[in-house]
This record gives C-alpha cells, sequence and structure tokens, in this order.
C-alpha cells in the first residue's frame, strides 16, 4: 500500500536557498507567538507545545500549580489533536493544497485574535474557548509540516548534536534560524501584549497568512 506523502518544505541540505527556508522560519515563528500568547494571556498553559503541558498536568495532579490548570491542559491536549486529526483528513483525504490547509490555520488563529480584541475574556468557557481555537489551529500545522514548526526538542538535540561532532552542514543555519524564529515570535508577542494587550493574538494569525501567501517552495525528503 503506497504511503501519503506529506508535504515538506526542503530540507536544509538540500541545496536550501532563502526562499526555500523562509516560509518555514515564519511558521516556527507564529508557534512561538501562539504559544506565548496561550501562557501569558489564557491562562499559562501552551497551544502548540504539548510535551509541557504534559508536565503541566502532571503538576496539577499533585495538587501544586496554578488553581484551574488542569482544565486548560485537557482542553489544550484535547483541541491540538482535533487540530492533528483534521489536518491529516485535509490532506490525506480531501487532497487539499498546503495554501489552503494553511488558509484553515489563518481562519482559526484570527477568529481567536479577533474575540480577543472585542475585550478581555474574564470567564471560564471564554478563555477555554480561545485557548480551543489556538491549539486547533497549531494541531493542524503540526500534522501538515514534516519540517518541525511547532516542536522544537528534537531539531535542537539534532543541531547540538551535529555541532559537537563538528558536522554542521550549510543548511544548519536556517535549522538554527527556525529556533530563533520561535524565540522571536513568542517575544514579539510578549512586547506586543504588554504595549498592546488588544492585539496580543494577532501575530501567530499574520505570519501563517503571510507564510501562506509567500512564493510556493518545493517538496523535500527527510525533515532535520
Amino acid at each position: 500500500m503506497a504511503t501519503a506523502v506529506r508535504p515538506s518544505e526542503p530540507s536544509p541540505g538540500a541545496g536550501a536557498g532563502p526562499w526555500r527556508e523562509w516560509p518555514l522560519l515564519l511558521l516556527s515563528a507564529a508557534s512561538g507567538a501562539a504559544d506565548a500568547f496561550a501562557f501569558l494571556c489564557v491562562g499559562q498553559v501552551f497551544a502548540g507545545v504539548m510535551t509541557g503541558n504534559l508536565v503541566l498536568l502532571s503538576i496539577s495532579a499533585t495538587g501544586a500549580g496554578e488553581h484551574g490548570v488542569a482544565l486548560r491542559v485537557v482542553t489544550a491536549l484535547l483541541a491540538y489533536g482535533v487540530g492533528v486529526a483534521c489536518g491529516a483528513w485535509m490532506e490525506v483525504r480531501l487532497r487539499w493544497p498546503l495554501p489552503v490547509m494553511l488558509l484553515t490555520e489563518v481562519v482559526l488563529l484570527t477568529a481567536g485574535s479577533v474575540l480577543w480584541a472585542l475585550g478581555p475574556l474574564a470567564s471560564v468557557g471564554g478563555r477555554a474557548g480561545l485557548l480551543a481555537l489556538t491549539a486547533v489551529a497549531m494541531g493542524v500545522q503540526g500534522r501538515i509540516r514534516s519540517t518541525p514548526t511547532n516542536y522544537f526538542t528534537g531539531t535542537l538535540t539534532g543541531l547540538v548534536g551535529r555541532a559537537a561532532l563538528r558536522s554542521w552542514g550549510r543548511g544548519d543555519l536556517w535549522v538554527a534560524g527556525r529556533l530563533i524564529a520561535v524565540v522571536a515570535g513568542a517575544a514579539a508577542t510578549a512586547a506586543t501584549e504588554h504595549l498592546w494587550p488588544g492585539a496580543a493574538a494577532a501575530a501567530a494569525a499574520l505570519l501563517v497568512e503571510t507564510r501562506r501567501l509567500a512564493r510556493p517552495a518545493g517538496r523535500s525528503g527527510r525533515p532535520r
């Protein structure tokens, strides 16, 4: 049986150039922005980093940590799973092109941005809904990108390992760039939340939309 090929940006080792790697930087920055927004504004949980959420859930189960975080973590986990399932369905069953799948993510993030901009959501249900929208969007992004743009432990591990063995390639500069991009995206959201709180949720949507409208890149093999 043939295995469906997930859409992917070209790998750094495949002669990557700026137009092939910039889209990955934009999505990585969007991931950092979305997680920073969820953590700072929704309730100290993550929209895309599910490993961190599992740790928070374990801490909460012992009675430690912030009150009510368990409910938010479960919401994020379930919503992220829904996003992954939707991404898989759109890609494999519906065979939607990548720009259309990214548009789905943009719509979800934009909806969250509008809800936040209309006024701070004080109710538990309102914040849970906003978190769910953001986490579903991150699940879609995580499923349709075979090159990691919203989970970076493996990326960091591989990069440091190659550095220790002095086997860095030209493309590893772009791999390091993805790590820098996620930090920059998170910093941009944190600064926006401080200076213009109503726009704190907008950065992720703008970054993904910029990626969607960017010049298409080719496909690649194995991500790094």
